[in-house]
């Protein structure tokens, strides 16, 4: 019986690299994503409880010198965050770039995989129907060799 060899192995096995490395991009690019995103939100909760507490201190009486203080602050906050902001959109976009490419990877070797199955199963039948041929001979010969005797 002859050993099965597919004919797309070697692109079978480049596809599978180029999906793996695509993976390991997509991952990387999600924790960068995660990273920003969290960035972001450490922003937004720092300008939240900077307004509440001037709030806060403002019922009580403060200063102009702490309202400057405030307000610098929250300026400067606030120039943070709408550059983080940019940074989690880009950070986004990467990593739905990433998916898409992960998607049509994955679809590749699927579609080479499916190759492999259907002429492993013709590759069967044909070694199925050679292997039956044989046996034919094989009994024909021994059907004629009873009758010789």
């Amino acid at each position: 019986m002859v050993a099965y060899q597919y004919k797309f192995a070697k692109v079978l096995t480049v596809r599978e690299q180029e999906k793996a490395e695509t993976e390991m991009a997509y991952k990387e690019s999600v924790v960068a994503f995660e990273k920003v995103a969290t960035e972001l939100y450490t922003l937004l909760k720092k300008k939240e409880d900077t307004t509440d507490d001037q709030n806060n201190h403002l019922t009580q009486g403060l200063s102009i010198n702490h309202i400057h203080h405030y307000a610098n602050y929250i300026e400067g906050l606030q120039k943070r965050i709408d550059k983080v902001q940019k940074e989690v959109i880009q950070a986004r976009s990467k990593m739905h770039w990433f998916e898409e490419r992960l998607l049509e990877k994955s679809l590749e070797v699927r579609k080479f995989e499916k190759i492999k199955e259907k002429d492993y199963e013709l590759f069967q039948q044909e070694q199925q129907r050679l292997e039956t041929i044989q046996l034919d001979e094989i009994s024909s010969l021994k059907f004629q060799n009873k009758e010789i005797r």
